[in-house]
């Protein structure tokens, strides 16, 4: 009930932005070219932030390639408590925006969807295809319905789908499959460390009757607000593979009916915000990525 409370009194009574404080609806410019990546506040990350990998340390074992749009601090912070917590779901546009900017690096640019979609189609057609790029399959880590009854929304699923939306505007097909589920009951994170949140976290996730079927319809992309020390996006990873194993047929090199050769796919992870070490690192070093702890 918060969710549309919140969004009913934001039509009566004065705003502000909930990354600063300024007067308005929706995040200010200011904050909203942080979160674009297009600005820095004070105290904030190196203006001009693309979306990059993100590595924490200790890595958990089985962790996707994650890429984070920008760096989880200030007005970004900020902005992501509020729609998560306190229901300010008006904030859910501008999130998914960052979040479908790290899905598209975590992809890489659509030409290299499009050959891969080609080599796809070549493979199954026996022809060389059209170079359509596959649709990129957006599966949000999910909440459990305890923290959806409380927060009265899903805050994950929700900004999975402002960013799907986001990305086809864009001319990228793109949709959410909410296919992921707890199989059983996990403890609060907060307060566990890199190990306990592991421990808490395995086996505890499973992919819904079905659901494998409709994952091999395209690229899958695990998303999130957020990571800090990995173990959610990991265990999320293993559940997916369980039942999914991504890989791209590739036409046969030999000769006299040979098979195809098959290319497995890189598990892939998008979350909107990291650790601002990880930026920060990177701009010194393009190898090394460490992403200290944090909240998630």
């Amino acid at each position: 009930m918060r969710g549309w409370w919140q969004e009913i009194a934001g039509l009566v009574l004065p705003g502000v932005c909930e990354g600063c404080g300024a007067p308005g609806s929706g995040p200010c410019p200011g904050c909203g070219e942080v979160l674009a990546g297009g600005g820095a506040g004070e105290g904030e990350g190196p203006p001009g932030t693309s979306p990059g990998r993100v590595r924490p340390s200790p890595e958990p074992p089985g962790l996707p390639v994650v890429h984070a749009a920008v760096p989880y601090e200030g007005a970004v912070r900020a902005l992501l408590i509020a729609h998560k917590e306190r229901g300010a779901l008006g904030l859910a546009g501008a999130l998914g925006g960052a979040l479908a900017r790290a899905v598209e690096a975590a992809v890489g640019a659509p030409e290299e969807a499009a050959g891969a979609a080609g080599a796809f189609a070549g493979a199954r057609e026996g022809s060389c295809g059209g170079r359509r790029a596959r649709p990129l399959l957006l599966v949000p880590v999910p909440s459990s319905r305890r923290s959806v009854r409380a927060r009265g929304h899903d805050p994950t699923r929700r900004l999975a789908l402002a960013a799907a939306g986001r990305l086809r505007r864009a001319g990228r097909p793109a949709r959410v499959l909410p296919v992921l589920r707890q199989g059983r009951a996990v403890a609060d994170q907060a307060g566990l460390g890199a190990r306990g949140r592991r421990a808490n976290l395995a086996g505890a996730l499973e992919v819904v009757p079905g659901g494998a079927r409709l994952l091999a319809a395209g690229r899958v992309v695990l998303v999130d607000d957020l990571m800090t020390t990995g173990a959610t996006l990991a265990e999320a990873a293993r559940a997916l593979g369980a039942v999914h194993h991504p890989f791209i047929p590739r036409t046969p090199t030999g000769i006299g009916g040979d098979s195809a050769q098959h290319e497995f796919e890189q598990r892939v992870a998008a979350v909107i915000a990291s650790s601002p070490a990880s930026f920060e690192i990177n701009r010194n070093s393009s190898e090394t990525w460490i992403v200290a702890g944090g909240e998630r």
